[in-house]
Parts: C-alpha cells; sequence; structure tokens
C-alpha cells in the first residue's frame, strides 16, 4: 500500500486513544455527578471504589500509551523490561480472566523493540475474548552487526478472535482504504520495524495467535 500521510496516521492513533480511554474517564465522571448528590455512607463508598477504579485504568492506559505510541520522553534509547512488562500485566488485568507468562532474558531493550512488544501485546489481549493465557518473550541475539531483538507474543484460549486486516497491516499489505484507528497501530510498527531493518509476523492456529519479530538494533545501539 502507499504509506499513509504522517498527519493521517496521527490523526488515526489519537482516535484510538480517545476510544480507548471514553470507558474509563465516563466512569469516573459518573462516579462524581453520584458522589455529589449521594448522602448514604455505603453508596458514597461505592461510588470513591468506582473513581478509584476509573483513575487506575485509565492511568495505566495513559502509560500505557505514553510508551507504546509515544516518544516516551521519560527513558533514553533503552527501556527496562520490567517497566514494558508492568504495563502489560496492567493491560492485561484490565481485560481480566488472562493469566500471564514471561521469558524476558535481559534486563533492559532497545524503544523500538518495547514499542513493538507493547502494541503485540494490546492486539494479543484484545483477541482473548473469554480469557485465557497470554506470554510475551524478548531476547537480544549477537550477530556480525551488532545485536538483533527477537520477540514473541502467544495469546491462547477458548476463543481468540483476530481480524485479518490488522494481520495485513502489521505485513504492510492493508489496502489504504482500510486503515483506520482500529489499525492505524499495526500498521505504525509495521512502519518502524521497516525503518529498523526488521520483520514482523503472525499466525493464528490451534486456537492460539502468534506474534513475531526481529528487529536489529545495530552497533549503535549495543550498550
Amino acid at each position: 500500500m502507499t504509506d499513509t500521510s504522517q498527519t493521517d496516521l496521527a490523526a488515526m492513533m489519537c482516535s484510538r486513544l480517545c476510544h480507548d480511554l471514553l470507558s474509563p474517564v465516563g466512569a469516573f465522571a459518573n462516579g462524581l455527578e453520584l458522589l455529589a448528590t449521594e448522602s448514604d455512607p455505603a453508596m458514597r463508598q461505592n461510588c470513591v471504589d468506582l473513581l478509584e477504579q476509573s483513575a487506575g485504568i485509565a492511568t495505566n492506559k495513559l502509560k500505557f500509551f505514553r510508551l507504546a505510541f509515544g516518544a516516551a520522553g521519560g527513558f533514553g534509547d533503552r527501556v527496562p523490561a520490567a517497566e514494558a512488562r508492568e504495563l502489560i500485566a496492567a493491560l492485561a488485568a484490565d481485560k481480566g480472566r488472562i493469566e500471564m507468562e514471561w521469558a524476558l532474558a535481559d534486563a533492559n531493550l532497545a524503544k523500538p523493540a518495547v514499542k513493538v512488544m507493547l502494541n503485540f501485546a494490546q492486539i494479543a489481549v484484545d483477541s482473548l475474548v473469554r480469557g485465557g493465557t497470554l506470554m510475551v518473550g524478548a531476547e537480544r541475539r549477537a550477530d556480525g552487526a551488532g545485536y538483533t531483538c527477537e520477540i514473541v507474543v502467544r495469546a491462547s484460549g477458548p476463543k481468540v478472535a483476530f481480524d485479518q486486516t490488522l494481520g495485513h497491516a502489521l505485513e504492510g499489505t492493508l489496502a489504504a482504504r482500510e486503515l483506520s484507528s482500529r489499525t492505524a497501530a499495526a500498521h505504525m510498527i509495521h512502519l518502524l520495524a521497516r525503518e529498523c531493518g526488521g520483520t514482523l509476523q503472525y499466525r493464528l492456529d490451534d486456537g492460539a495467535l502468534m506474534l513475531g519479530a526481529i528487529l536489529p538494533e545495530g552497533e549503535g545501539l549495543i550498550g
């Protein structure tokens, strides 16, 4: 497909962010409205609990999007793997009924690798419509030009729902007319992988979704 303009892609990413934040922010507003009119102590406590839950979900999503979509200015070229793990765990917890498995071999990862991992995790979490298991793995391997980061995210469960248009976006074969706020993040990490000289892959079979990436880091990112 012809590359979408940066302006169009940014607009679609903003639409996705607003869509995902609308529910917890709306629940927060409803909680405040109820709290202002409720006098029963038990009901007021329920309102406070709702506010705390909604604020926590919104905060987790903002932290996730900051690193998955944005520049994440609080980090350098490398990001602690524990930070990515915490964000993915919170994403899965918000969804509910998802068990986590981890295989993170390194203490820190290049920022492009973390962006790909987080976006893979979001696709995988969204696919587990009835819960299941999410496995996230990443490992850096030495090669002649420096290091290559290999990322694998696997989602398995009683029902795994995956729209093939997301797969086409990951591969860079999605028709321009099909690019939307729903597929923009997948297209973004396709462009990111291409800039790094890497590749993205996906496979859906036997009740499991596999997402994989190979991202060369180069000599300048070995540290």
